[in-house]
């Protein structure tokens, strides 16, 4: 008999949409063995130890002082604390929506970045009205206002290092845009727009990433869903076409013949 199938366990927050721990003090459970979160984590390391290093999605860190990460919903985490000082975020995807979604490079988590010595001095005292607030009235628009501060703050300070780290963020934003997005917004525009920056932009991003376009991307993951639902699913043809966002099932099929060379049909009575 086969062992049972290993899944990743997912953290939630249960009590409160915002909570600010220390890493020295926090719940142990938030980092123990691998795991996902449903909400967003900013983690503050500004003391490790000399052989500190986190998971994120199964790639390995080493961690300096004075490093953040974001970790999004959905990404894959694991990190054994060894006594680092910091600070943790946990942030409802509610409450990050309305006070960092501006800083979108945000919204797809980051892997872990150095502050400098003045984005530090700043962090640290947005982080003490944090923290003053949160242990005091702990009023949420207020906690949401200075989140919006920190975030402000650490997007600038990613902006000044290596470019590739806002062409990585972008590619990760990206791909969780299509994911959420890619049976209504089949149109480059929507993306980049999303993204806050030029269709060619993202365009050229994208190529240099990956050797491809964010059509072919959206036309990637569409022609994966209808192989799942004509592989698997009960759906007719023209119930998958509408499922999928397009306008007839003539338009699905011409789409669907194009990138396969055959037609749905014929693919679908071939898996059965």
């Amino acid at each position: 008999m086969p062992p049972p199938e290993k899944k990743i366990p997912t953290h939630h927050l249960t009590t409160e949409q915002f909570q600010l721990m220390t890493l020295d003090t926090g719940h142990p459970e938030n980092f123990n063995d691998i795991h996902r979160h449903n909400f967003f984590e900013i983690i503050w390391f500004q003391k490790v130890k000399e052989n500190s290093s986190l998971e994120l999605d199964f790639e390995s860190y080493s961690l300096k002082n004075n490093q953040i990460c974001i970790i999004a919903p959905g990404q894959v985490f694991n990190m054994k604390l060894k006594g680092e000082k910091g600070y943790v975020l946990a942030v409802s995807r509610e409450i990050f929506r309305e006070a960092c979604d501006i800083e979108s490079i945000l919204a797809g988590g980051t892997i872990p970045f150095l502050l400098d010595e003045e984005n530090e001095a700043t962090c640290s005292t947005v982080i003490s009205l944090i923290e003053k607030e949160y242990k005091g009235m702990s009023r949420i628009d207020l906690l949401k206002t200075y989140l919006r501060a920190f975030c402000i703050i650490i997007t600038e300070q990613i902006s000044l290092q290596d470019p590739a780290i806002n062409d990585r963020q972008r590619i990760h934003q990206l791909v969780s845009l299509i994911e959420e997005h890619y049976t209504a917004e089949k149109d480059t525009r929507f993306y980049a727009d999303q993204i806050k920056i030029s269709t060619h932009h993202l365009n050229d991003i994208v190529r240099h990433s990956r050797g491809t376009t964010v059509k072919k991307m959206i036309a990637q993951r569409l022609l994966l869903e209808a192989k799942r639902e004509l592989s698997f699913g009960a759906l007719t043809v023209k119930e998958i076409a509408f499922k999928l966002g397009f306008s007839d099932a003539s338009y699905f099929s011409r789409f669907f013949r194009k990138q396969t060379g055959q037609n749905p049909e014929g693919f679908k009575s071939g898996k059965s």
